[in-house]
């Protein structure tokens, strides 16, 4: 088994054992989730707009620490808390999936790929209209550059996650209360028919 197998192992076993459930219960706390999820992929838009306004400059550089540091704080358990809603549906690879999971994660990609055509092409006429008046004149900082190429590829990678946590469904109720009033009927049947004969 080599390196790549044994983390996969690894992570599907992770992915299996119930964390942080009082986040992403119900429906309505897994949107919560992926709305703060979104927030943290907004951060990093504005850490690269930042830049692109007042880079290069030792502020700038300290509202990039500022902004990167919130943005961690709000990802690692949004991430986390989702990855345990979805059993690791955007992260495991296929082979560890069911079915249904390999659906999901098809639908999931497909809607993730559709939202990230749309941020590509408004990316692209923002920055269009953003350096038209300038002609060839305009610069942009390489560090608004570096912090924009980075925010596109992080939303490129937690979409699909954001997408499968937002379409989740509840789990099916409990049937345990059901069990239990089944077995006590049950009970209640047979001291019945125990005290007929």
């Amino acid at each position: 088994m080599n390196l790549r197998e044994r983390w996969n192992l690894h992570v599907a076993r992770a992915m299996e054992q119930d964390r942080l459930v009082a986040l992403h219960r119900t429906r309505r706390r897994r949107r919560l989730l992926v709305v703060a999820g979104a927030a943290s992929v907004l951060l990093l838009w504005a850490d690269a707009a930042v830049s692109w306004a007042i880079a290069p400059s030792d502020t700038a550089v300290r509202v990039n620490l500022v902004l990167l540091v919130v943005m961690l704080a709000i990802y690692i358990p949004v991430v986390t808390a989702l990855n345990s809603a979805t059993r690791g549906l955007a992260s495991l690879p296929e082979s560890h999936l069911d079915e249904r999971q390999v659906t999901e994660r098809l639908r999931a990609h497909t809607y993730a790929n559709s939202v990230m055509r749309l941020i590509l092409a408004g990316l692209a006429v923002f920055v269009v209209v953003a350096t038209w008046s300038e002609g060839e004149e305009s610069h942009i900082p390489a560090a608004a550059v570096f912090l924009g190429v980075f925010a596109l590829w992080w939303t490129h990678f937690l979409l699909p996650l954001l997408v499968a946590g937002w379409r989740l469904p509840d789990p099916p109720p409990d049937d345990d209360r059901d069990d239990d009033r089944d077995d006590e009927q049950d009970d209640d049947q047979s001291d019945d028919q125990a005290g007929v004969a």
